[in-house]
């Protein structure tokens, strides 16, 4: 054990030095080291104060959970069948020591004492907030149950978060085992001659001839979009909105047993669905206000989107003929990409030579530092889990260092799908300073040859996207970690994510990086106002596509009745096609494929609705910036002090208020989307 790295984690992960056999002995021990900790918090001696009670809770099982983190975080970008394993035997014993924490009455009652005390009512800031929400948080999670009642929450908890994994690597298997081969060039009509090269790339490194395409995005949507022959266009549709239905990945059942287990989770606590229990301490507080939300937005949006589909239906027939076959649903972004070239003129592939990707990382670097004063600089030597990791560090003004992040951008067989951010450690800010660890992961495309990698502004967008998430983690200065950084209610976290995307989108801010790998020239003004004369092309479709999958998150875990609506897959095929321009077929089963809402326990289950609702906080919030000036500091420094920096530590709704003086105005979104009547 004195050999095993994950007893002594420091601030310098041993990537290279840890093993998958060493997770679980490490997290044996640790468990042990939890329950000593909590033994220790329950039984203090004489009076409680913020230290013996409070802040032993917020540190409570701190090396677990680091541990913990780290094998989930191998198992999303270098899973295996050890690193799987190991996996399938530590999470129950995880998931049992944090149920049984949530739930253990003794803690939920020392914290109860803590808070009659005279220590507990001359505290203010995050300090109170956290009593606040730790006491909302047991009561919500079931400390106030009876035995019988914790003992099924225990085991519905244990087994969510065994079938949530099991779904997620599900998605996984599926993707990964796809592949499409094309020997015949001319079956390649269409396609970006960039996409043809990573095909053929891809095909090499598999021994195989002619040109491989999977369902990782960077190769599947070039094709969606631009390849002439439909039938092959069909068969990746079709695969990539299979991913997750077949034996032996098939997801199905697993989703029905989730949703009833939420709900079963729901009622036990005595909510109505797993909706209002989730969302209780979100800023929408309950699933009715949310799916009103959706609603609303919907209803304002569908005549311009029933626009845009007669539209796209009409330039069919004008480049085909008035007996042009009705649109297939893998004909949509087909015929939406020929409309957008003919329209604006605009190719996005023209683009992609301005978008080197350590072009596009050192602008976003230097955007950070004229908005929030912070410098990044890459670091060598530190170890990594996988050779195409990069490493950097955050400092302020004044020389200190606030964080360390990692980088992986690229698609792997052993890698999950999507983008996302997540941290490694919170650092210390009540007394002592430690600086945060972060990471950022992507699919992004890969580089061909020796030309470096190319991006879509697509790809740009995700990547200013999941940097607005790290930088909330890494200027956090909150001296509670469990209020710290991006631990915030779901439909706030998604602000400082989407309110970075509006800098793609800046001419003064792309002109910091937006130039031909080549010639080293600018985006030329003819090409970028094509770019932001398209920008809002089909912005109801965008726009549909996100309330689609919002409210049938909701309605799945709100109205939802398998006996009375019947199959979990007819039932989201018939929702999500009320807001697709061709309703789809019995082929559709992307929902066995959704992982946001299914692979985690909690997930953004009842909360995709958050995306939306966060795009109007975004379009609202960076209307000042245009006000003020996209680099304005001062501007910057009153985001950075009155939201990023700010974790949870106070209600969002003020956050927010506190930034902009008001509350949101929901039709700042609208305008921006050029969606306003």
């Amino acid at each position: 054990m004195n050999d095993n790295p994950l007893l002594s984690l420091g601030f310098d992960l041993p990537f290279e030095d840890i093993k998958p056999e060493h997770f679980e002995a490490a997290i044996d021990v640790q468990i042990q080291q939890a329950e000593q900790e909590l033994k220790d918090l329950l039984e203090v001696q004489g009076e409680r104060t913020y230290l013996n009670t409070l802040k032993a809770y917020d540190r409570l099982a701190e090396p677990l959970t680091r541990s913990y983190i780290l094998l989930l975080h191998l198992n999303s970008v270098v899973t295996g069948p050890e690193v799987r394993a190991t996996l399938q035997a530590v999470q129950p014993k995880v998931t049992s020591f944090f149920t049984r924490f949530s739930l253990s009455q003794p803690l939920y009652q020392a914290l109860k004492d803590y808070a009659a005390t005279p220590d507990a009512q001359f505290l203010t800031g995050a300090k109170r907030r956290l009593l606040e929400l730790a006491l909302d948080d047991f009561r919500r999670s079931g400390a106030d149950l009876p035995a019988e009642k914790k003992q099924r929450m225990e085991e519905i908890n244990m087994r969510l978060s065994e079938i949530c994994t099991q779904f997620s690597q599900n998605v996984v298997d599926s993707t990964a085992e796809f592949e499409h081969l094309i020997e015949d060039e001319s079956k390649l009509a269409g396609l970006p001659a960039s996409a043809r090269a990573a095909a053929r790339q891809n095909a090499e490194s598999k021994g195989k001839p002619g040109w491989r395409f999977t369902l990782q995005q960077p190769s599947y949507l070039p094709v969606i979009f631009y390849l002439d022959d439909p039938e092959i266009r069909k068969a990746m549709y079709t695969a990539y909105n299979q991913r997750g239905s077949e034996d032996p990945y098939n997801n199905e059942p697993l989703i029905n047993e989730i949703l009833a287990l939420r709900k079963e989770k729901a009622e036990l606590l005595g909510y109505q669905d797993f909706a209002d229990l989730v969302l209780e301490d979100r800023m929408a507080k309950n699933g009715a206000r949310a799916l009103q939300f959706e609603q609303d937005m919907t209803l304002k949006i569908r005549p311009f989107f029933e626009r845009e589909n007669a539209e796209l239906m009409e330039y069919r027939r004008a480049l085909e003929g008035e007996d042009a076959p009705e649109l297939e649903p893998w004909d949509v972004s087909y015929y939406a990409e020929k409309l957008r070239k003919a329209s604006y003129d605009f190719d996005e592939e023209a683009l992609k030579p301005y978008f080197a990707v350590d072009r596009v990382m050192a602008g976003l670097f230097e955007i950070t530092r004229r908005v929030y004063g912070v410098t990044i600089q890459e670091v060598k030597g530190v170890q990594v889990w996988h050779p195409e990791v990069k490493t950097y560090e955050i400092y302020n003004e004044a020389g200190q260092l606030l964080a360390r992040f990692f980088a992986d951008w690229f698609p792997r067989e052993s890698k999950r799908s999507g983008a996302w951010m997540n941290s490694f450690m919170t650092g210390d800010r009540d007394g002592a300073f430690e600086p945060h660890l972060c990471l950022m992961c992507g699919n992004l495309t890969p580089p061909v040859g020796d030309e470096p990698a190319l991006l879509t502004h697509s790809d740009v967008e995700t990547i200013f996207h999941e940097w607005g998430h790290l930088i909330h983690h890494a200027l956090s200065d909150v001296e509670v970690k469990k209020l710290a950084g991006t631990n915030v209610a779901w439909d706030f976290v998604e602000l400082p994510s989407q309110i970075m995307e509006n800098w793609a989108w800046e001419r003064e801010a792309l002109d910091l990086f937006a130039h031909h790998h080549q010639t080293g020239e600018t985006i030329p003004d003819e090409l970028f106002e094509k770019m932001v004369a398209a920008r809002n092309f089909r912005a109801a479709s965008v726009a549909m596509r996100q309330l689609s999958l919002g409210t049938t998150d909701l309605m799945l875990h709100m109205k939802y009745n398998p006996e009375a609506d019947g199959s979990v897959l007819d039932y989201s095929r018939n929702l999500l096609g009320q807001f697709m321009a061709v309703k789809p077929g019995a082929e559709f089963k992307m929902i066995t494929a959704f992982t946001h809402l299914f692979a985690s326990p909690v997930g953004y289950g009842a909360g995709y609705y958050s995306y939306k609702w966060a795009e109007v906080l975004d379009a609202d919030a960076f209307s000042r910036f245009r006000e003020e000036g996209i680099f304005n500091r001062a501007t910057g420094q009153d985001f950075l002090d009155k939201i990023l920096s700010r974790g949870a530590s106070e209600d969002p709704a003020k956050l927010f208020r506190d930034f902009m003086g008001r509350d949101p105005n929901p039709d700042a979104l609208l305008e921006r989307s050029g969606l306003l009547v």
